[in-house]
C-alpha cells in the first residue's frame, strides 16, 4: 500500500485542538483538506505526522507551537494612531482587521487595546504561541 511522501497530492481530514481541548478547527462534516506534501501549505508538524501514513490510517498527533505556528512576538504588536483609521470606522478590541503591507499584501491582526490617541494591533497568528494537538485520517494519496 502507497504511503503518503513529499510530492504527493493528500486528501485528510482533521480536528485541531487547544491544550484545554477547545476544537479550533475541524474538517469533519465539511469537505476535507487536500494539499501536496511539501508545498508548506499546511503547519509542519501536521504535514511530518502525515509523511508515511496509509490511506485509512488514523492518529492523534501533539504539535508543538515551534511546528505549528511558532512563538508569540512582541515585534509583532503594532501601534498605530487612531487618525490612520477611516472616521466611520469603531475598532474595538477582539477585532479582527485588514491591512494592507507596503507590499500590496494583506495580513489580519487583531485589535488588541484602544485609547484616545492610538489603536494597538497584534500581528502574530491566533494561534502562536500554543501547542496543538490534531486528530488526522489520511483518506486518500493522489
Amino acid at each position: 500500500m502507497a504511503q503518503a511522501q513529499y510530492g504527493d497530492e493528500v486528501t485528510v481530514h482533521y480536528t485541531g485542538k487547544l491544550e484545554d481541548g477547545t476544537v479550533f478547527d475541524t474538517s469533519i462534516d465539511q469537505s476535507p483538506l487536500k494539499f501536496i506534501m511539501g508545498d508548506g501549505q499546511v503547519i509542519p508538524g501536521l504535514e511530518k505526522a502525515i509523511l508515511g501514513m496509509n490511506p485509512g490510517e488514523c492518529k492523534t498527533i501533539k504539535v508543538p507551537m515551534d511546528e505549528a505556528y511558532g512563538p508569540r512576538r512582541e515585534e509583532m504588536l503594532l501601534v498605530a494612531d487612531r487618525n490612520e483609521f477611516p472616521v466611520h470606522m469603531k475598532p474595538e478590541a477582539g477585532e479582527l482587521v485588514e491591512m494592507r503591507h507596503q507590499d500590496g499584501r494583506r495580513i489580519t491582526v487583531t485589535v488588541i487595546h484602544i485609547s484616545e490617541s492610538s489603536v494597538t494591533l497584534d500581528a502574530n497568528h491566533p494561534l502562536a504561541g500554543k501547542d496543538l494537538t490534531s486528530d488526522i485520517q489520511l483518506l486518500e494519496i493522489g
